[in-house]
């Protein structure tokens, strides 16, 4: 995949802000970090590590054309604004990254900027968290693992998704900021066609929303539906992918249950998609197609136009590896 390329982002409000930025602190310099969103996931459930123990994990839907940027001015004195002042999150982030730092000494001022909706299931906080973290550290000149960047958003904002890990793809324990496996590679490449199934798009506010509480059952189904996850990033095989995504949204409308559910499946059958995969704290949908299928583009239009029927009427294609930005008008 090609080096993400910095553009200008369109700030998402979540409410109204004020007609001028914060005052800027005295600055000593300024940096900047980044970090891309995700359309959902394609695995989330409970796995046993080799101990026995169980954890929550997911694998998100790799999404590169949404991100976000921060930029942080290292200020004279303590403290931290951040722009737009509804970015709490990325603000408690900056404050976690001095103080992992041994900064405690400075502050600064922290804007953030992104093309992520908020409350729709696509890594919107995340990716102001991971960049808030990137632009801290950048401006300390410290060099920092994912992993410790996992930790500190976990405790920024409760839970986190894997996105963070941006190059390959991983089992992610998203409320213990642990990686519980790396499966070596990219999830496959798929084209996605998708929808939000919140006409209002007032999404979910995951601090809000309990965990699912799973059975004996749908934990061994978890284990079985990582083995396949495992085989379809080693072979490339979206098709597999499809598969264990289709299953664990499945799982998952006894928890955050999405619209007309049976008619999407019909709609995967009807129109030879690989999979279906939801958003497991959000409201977006997608319908997975195999790039490589020469009828992929036809199977994609019918879709469009199944999905209208059942009311989706907006909707919006990607590629998992495109960087271009992902718009919302298709």
């Amino acid at each position: 995949m090609e080096p993400l390329k910095r553009r200008p982002l369109v700030v998402v409000q979540a409410e109204p802000e004020p007609s001028a930025a914060p005052v800027v602190p005295v600055s000593r310099s300024l940096c900047f970090g980044r970090a891309v969103g995700h359309h959902g996931e394609v695995f989330q459930g409970v796995v046993r590590d080799s101990q026995g123990r169980l954890h929550r994990a997911l694998s998100s839907l790799p999404c590169p054309g949404l991100r976000s940027e921060a930029t942080f001015h290292v200020g004279s004195g303590k403290g931290i604004v951040v722009y737009p002042a509804w970015k709490k999150k990325a603000r408690y982030a900056a404050q976690l990254a001095l103080e992992w730092a041994g900064r405690t000494d400075v502050g600064g001022y922290l804007e953030v900027s992104s093309d992520i909706p908020p409350g729709w299931g696509l890594g919107s906080s995340t990716s102001d968290v991971t960049a808030a973290l990137r632009a801290v550290f950048s401006s300390l000149e410290l060099q920092v693992e994912d992993r410790v960047v996992a930790r500190l958003a976990v405790k920024a904002e409760t839970a986190c998704d894997s996105s963070i890990f941006d190059q390959s793809a991983v089992l992610f324990a998203h409320r213990e900021g642990e990686v519980l496996e790396e499966f070596g590679g990219p999830m496959p490449e798929c084209e996605v066609l998708g929808f939000n199934t919140d006409e209002e798009g007032d999404g979910v506010d995951t601090l809000e929303f309990s965990p699912a509480r799973y059975g004996a059952q749908e934990i061994d189904t978890f284990a079985e539906l990582i083995v396949l996850l495992r085989r379809a990033i080693r072979e490339q095989d979206v098709r597999l992918l499809g598969q264990v995504s289709s299953t664990c949204a499945r799982i998952n409308q006894a928890y955050l249950p999405k619209p007309h559910f049976e008619q999407l499946e019909a709609v995967v059958e009807r129109v030879g998609s690989v999979g279906l995969q939801v958003a497991h704290s959000g409201t977006v949908v997608g319908l997975l197609f195999d790039p490589r299928d020469a009828e992929m583009n036809s199977r994609l239009e019918r879709a469009r136009e199944e999905l209208a029927r059942l009311g989706f009427s907006k909707t919006w294609r990607f590629s998992t590896t495109q960087v271009e930005p992902l718009r919302f008008e298709d």
